[in-house]
């Protein structure tokens, strides 16, 4: 034992730090995107809008979710490099944002769904579709994220787990699990597909009846919009499968021994997909972006004589 009490020597496997190096880099490329993403939708006037505030508020979860991964890679390297195991507030505090951050990031892709819904099916009731309403719902998510999982550090639920280096709820058949599990995941992610079936239902119903052009052609459009919403939630699923799996055979048996590093590998990889495929998703967004880069190589490629 180290003179630390809350410090020991620890064994190091041969994967742990080529790992850590890995998820360190891919950390690092989502966070400078996420960043540039930000920059462009506060300087061009043209991204101020409600959709694109709703665009800003999923990557602002998405780089309080990556700082958070990142302070954790950080902290596991530094122990691996100097062969100790090591934890104190600061990696209660990092287990308990990774909960904050990851409710934060679904929620914010239902607030899209919601906002798609009601300009679709409930077009004239514009208080919902005003910009200091959905303010006001983004400021509520974000407080109920930063509420619900305090209880878990009182409750001293959120402990450290030496052979994976991090600290988080013990993956076992319990009520805090089953909690984090409801309000994190299942719930947003439910409501979201509901939402989405119920604008594929009304898509088809006003394409049986009469009804005009416009109406029709918005309602498409916005389900367009909406559906990309959901293909980058389910990408959050899939690649969040493994995190599940390990809770799911918890319940019935114990998780493999590096269930948090494995789990936390395919959140990594998720995360710069999400980031590339909203890129791609959101028009606005990547024609400022695209438009900014040819004013630059405008400025510094001199014209030829």
């Amino acid at each position: 034992m180290l003179n630390d009490n809350s410090s020991s020597l620890i064994n190091i496997q041969s994967w742990f730090i080529p790992l850590d190096i890995l998820m360190l880099v891919c950390l690092i490329f989502v966070i400078i995107l996420i960043i540039t993403f930000l920059l462009v939708i506060v300087i061009d006037k043209t991204c101020h809008t409600v959709p694109m505030l709703l665009v800003a508020n999923s990557c602002l979860a998405h780089f309080v979710l990556g700082s958070d991964i990142l302070a954790i890679v950080v902290s596991a390297l530094y122990s691996n490099i100097k062969q100790i195991q090591y934890h104190d507030s600061f990696c209660i505090f990092c287990g308990y944002m990774t909960y904050v951050s990851c409710a934060v990031l679904n929620y914010s892709f239902l607030l899209q769904a919601f906002y798609r819904y009601i300009i679709v099916i409930y077009p004239a009731r514009l208080f919902w579709q005003r910009r200091q309403s959905q303010i006001c719902l983004i400021g509520l998510t974000w407080l109920y994220s930063f509420a619900f999982p305090i209880v878990f550090i009182f409750t001293g639920d959120i402990v450290y787990n030496a052979d994976n280096q991090i600290c988080q709820v013990p993956l076992r058949f319990s009520l805090s699990i089953i909690l984090l599990t409801c309000f994190i995941y299942v719930i947003p992610i439910l409501i979201t597909l509901l939402i989405y079936w119920r604008l594929v239902h009304y898509i088809r119903e006003i394409n049986q009846r009469t009804t005009s052009v416009y109406i029709l052609s918005r309602a498409q459009r916005e389900l367009k919009m909406f559906r990309r919403t959901v293909i980058l939630l389910l990408i959050i699923f899939i690649m969040d499968f493994p995190y599940a799996l390990f809770v799911f055979m918890s319940f019935f048996n114990q998780a493999p021994k590096y269930h948090f590093r494995i789990a936390y590998i395919f959140i990594d990889i998720a995360l710069a997909c999400e980031m590339i495929i909203l890129f791609q998703f959101t028009d606005q967004l990547k024609t400022s972006i695209m438009k900014k880069l040819h004013i630059r190589s405008e400025i510094v490629v001199p014209a030829v004589a």
